[in-house]
């Protein structure tokens, strides 16, 4: 796994792992950015609050992310209000713009030294320019700061582009760390499992009136059942030097669209969004990089990453309580690549839960929704994704032999009379695992841009040597002997 100009640029203080059994009003489980700002709301609550982190704090999505804190969404507005009404539309984008103006607020009061830059947002469309002239009336409509322009800072023509006032960029390891500092966090403490208030994990358990998976996509699947209600995308990020510097945010709405960014002296140029576990071609930090030849011939590059996010049914986040059966657990999950505003989302709307029993915002974002004519096509897609998924590893039969299979190149191959995940490193040495994903049994492919084994069902990743990089799958894939 690469590594962000985020993870090189902040240094966290390390937390021990947690001792022993203990007692609290509140466990969050996931030290990320939505975790770590809901026990840090919890905490001024007066609820004395643990989290819990299997690795280290920031060190999942969230130093992975490109860090835009804004209340654009892509296309999503007029969707909102034809889909789920205008009501619950105002309430979406009022949640957001308040996500932003909060982030301002703790930056400022708390003198936070995380380069928090104000700074506009657009969408920007190179072909069809009518969906952004609607997407504008629609944001203007609830009370959003948008507006079309003509012209923007991008080294190429746009049809059409929409810009949104009073958004922000920041860098979210330096705010995270700020913020955690006075938490009760242990790292290096990975949750195994919940029974009813009690916390189990590799180092002890936690008895806690309220628990909160914010652990980017829930590991428990009954209740709730949202491996059936969510798939994972991943997407593609290269810093750039000597490339143009821009004073907004940009986020292309066309299929290939790009996404822009400036971070001091650096330009963030993003892109290659698919699903996890469909990327068997490679190529995507290749078609950024020949973007950015083309734009900036001069450019360097200085890191290179990727990030994945949970994507709901119905395009709005699963914020609330966890299920009906669960009435003590919360889950904040499906953050559809905007983590840093709907992280703020639910931390305050959890912590309204927690401590009042409602929230304004509740409506839009319970988990317990379901809306077939915003969800029903999607959940099919889910179900026949996660048959197709099954059935790859039933009955598709290995596609390559391990003596074809070319050096620094991996695949399902057979091997030793069985169906594998085969990778050969530079120097012929081969690494073997079950492609058989742990969680639910869907079967990993092969991401070559990244050397990892990914699950096409629910987004589980695996290095090459079958190690856990990301959940819902709670192991390792298994290795054979």
């Amino acid at each position: 796994m690469q590594e962000s100009i985020w993870n090189r640029t902040a240094s966290l203080r390390p937390r021990e792992p947690l001792s022993g059994d203990r007692q609290a009003n509140a466990a969050v489980i996931g030290g990320g950015l939505a975790g770590i700002l809901t026990a840090h709301f919890l905490r001024a609550a007066g609820l004395e609050t643990v989290v819990l982190e299997a690795a280290r704090a920031g060190s999942g999505q969230t130093g992975r992310t490109t860090a835009k804190i804004t209340a654009q969404h892509g296309l999503i507005y007029e969707r909102l209000i034809d889909q789920l009404g205008r009501e619950k539309a105002v309430l979406y984008a009022q949640a957001n713009q308040w996500a932003v103006a909060e982030y301002r607020s703790m930056v400022r009061e708390g003198g936070i030294d995380c380069d928090f830059t104000d700074c506009p947002a657009y969408l920007y469309a190179t072909g069809d320019p009518w969906s952004i002239h609607r997407e504008a009336e629609a944001a203007h409509s609830l009370g959003i700061d948008a507006a079309c322009v003509a012209d923007t800072e991008l080294p190429f023509p746009v049809a059409a582009a929409l810009r949104f006032g009073n958004q922000a960029r920041f860098h979210p390891l330096r705010f995270l760390d700020a913020v955690a500092e006075p938490l009760e966090l242990y790292e290096q403490t990975r949750v195994r499992d919940v029974e009813e208030n009690r916390v189990i994990t590799d180092r002890g358990t936690v008895t806690a009136e309220h628990v909160v998976f914010a652990c980017h996509y829930p590991f428990r699947n009954v209740p709730g059942y949202y491996f059936l209600r969510m798939h994972q995308e991943r997407s593609y990020v290269l810093a750039l030097e000597n490339a143009a510097g821009l004073e907004g945010m940009y986020f292309g709405t066309d299929g290939d669209g790009l996404s822009f960014r400036p971070q001091g002296d650096l330009l963030l140029l993003g892109g290659g969004g698919h699903r996890t576990g469909e990327n068997s071609a490679g190529g995507q930090y290749q078609k950024l990089r020949q973007a950015a030849r083309s734009f900036w011939p001069e450019s360097r590059e200085t890191a290179a990453w990727s990030a994945q996010d949970g994507m709901p049914l119905d395009g709005v986040p699963y914020i609330g309580r966890f299920s009906a059966a669960t009435p003590n657990w919360y889950v904040a999950t499906g953050f559809q690549k905007w983590g840093m505003t709907s992280s703020m989302v639910a931390a305050r709307l959890l912590t309204d839960l927690i401590t009042t029993g409602a929230s304004p915002w509740e409506e839009v974002f319970t988990p317990q929704r379901f809306q077939p004519s915003a969800a029903g096509k999607a959940l099919l897609q889910e179900s026949t994704q996660a048959a197709k998924g099954l059935g790859r590893r039933l009955f598709t039969p290995p596609r390559a032999e391990v003596e074809a299979l070319p050096r620094g190149h991996g695949g399902v191959v057979e091997y030793r009379g069985e169906k594998l995940g085969v990778y050969k490193d530079d120097g012929g040495e081969v690494f073997c695992v079950s492609v058989r994903c742990p969680h639910l049994g869907c079967q990993l492919e092969w991401n070559p841009d990244e050397k990892s084994w990914d699950c096409p069902c629910h987004g589980s990743r695996f290095d090459y040597r079958g190690r856990l990089l990301d959940g819902p799958a709670q192991r390792d894939a298994d290795v054979p002997e």
